[in-house]
């Protein structure tokens, strides 16, 4: 799993500790196969991060190598994160589409600050049911799910957005001005959902941010991000979804803060949505 691997080798990942632990340790990777009595290629693997070890081999590890409780904590945590904080896109989709909405049903009714940046797309919570129906036929396109699911994995969807009206919550959206102009739906379709996000802010308790075009940006806008409290941020991309916590997540909500500088709000937000529905107007 290519994400799984990338996260496992970044600098300061699981893999570069383990390979400078056994190093440190004054071992070959065949010295530290034997005694562990696993193959060399076992090894290696773990140590460029084509195989994330298992608690019983990270503790074999980290004894053989002799490695000091601080050492152990730092390892411990980082496999932890490894094996419960992130989670393949691709294991998902294989549990359906329904279930991977149901996901995200568990995901923001724990939640009481829900904040997300969107660059391309209408933020899910959002999304009319025409829309979320085209966003969740891509995925299925994508992925080679069970397209038999769209119609439930749309109604789930829909049904999530039933927490916008929990006033003991606080939502906060960034929308990029393309994702305005941007046709993943219809016309007539999108003409609605531009109108949704109107009449979206007249709830006091949802701030709806527009970054519009010719802003000069404080933060490059590098990919899309769904925070939920202050403690889990969830990047997608076309192969994976990485759930990252801790440090991580405050380093996603600091680039929200410094992306919301950029936006404009209530009454200049909704002439730009406005602009961009008499733009598309002209195409229907």
């Amino acid at each position: 799993m290519d994400s799984i691997e990338d996260w496992l080798r970044r600098p300061g990942g699981l893999a570069g500790h383990l390979r400078d632990l056994r190093r440190g340790a004054g071992l070959t990777g065949a010295e530290l196969a034997r005694h562990l009595s696993w193959t060399q290629s076992k090894v290696s693997k773990i140590e460029t991060g084509k195989q994330m070890p298992t608690d019983e081999d990270l503790s074999g590890w980290l004894t053989t190598c002799g490695a000091t409780n601080a050492a152990k904590a730092t390892l411990t945590a980082l496999l932890a994160e490894a094996q419960g904080l992130h989670q393949e896109w691709r294991q998902q989709v294989r549990l359906g589409q329904s279930a991977i909405q149901r996901n995200y049903d568990q995901l923001v009714s724990k939640a009481s600050k829900i904040r997300n940046t969107e660059i391309v797309y209408i933020p899910g919570l959002l999304q009319t049911p025409s829309y979320a129906r085209s966003r969740i036929e891509e995925g299925v396109q994508l992925h080679g799910a069970d397209p038999d699911e769209v119609d439930s994995a749309t109604a789930r969807r829909i049904m999530r957005q039933q927490v916008l009206y929990d006033t003991s919550k606080d939502f906060e959206f960034l929308v990029f001005e393309g994702a305005l102009h941007i046709l993943l739906c219809p016309p007539p379709d999108m003409l609605a959902q531009l109108d949704r996000l109107i009449n979206i802010t007249d709830m006091p308790h949802i701030k709806l941010g527009i970054i519009p075009f010719g802003r000069q940006l404080a933060t490059a806008p590098q990919n899309s991000f769904l925070l939920l409290g202050d403690d889990l941020a969830i990047v997608e991309t076309f192969i994976g979804e990485y759930m990252f916590h801790g440090g991580e997540a405050s380093a996603y909500s600091a680039v929200m803060a410094r992306l919301a500088n950029d936006a404009v709000y209530d009454v200049e937000a909704r002439k730009i949505v406005q602009r961009a529905m008499a733009a598309l107007r002209k195409f229907t």
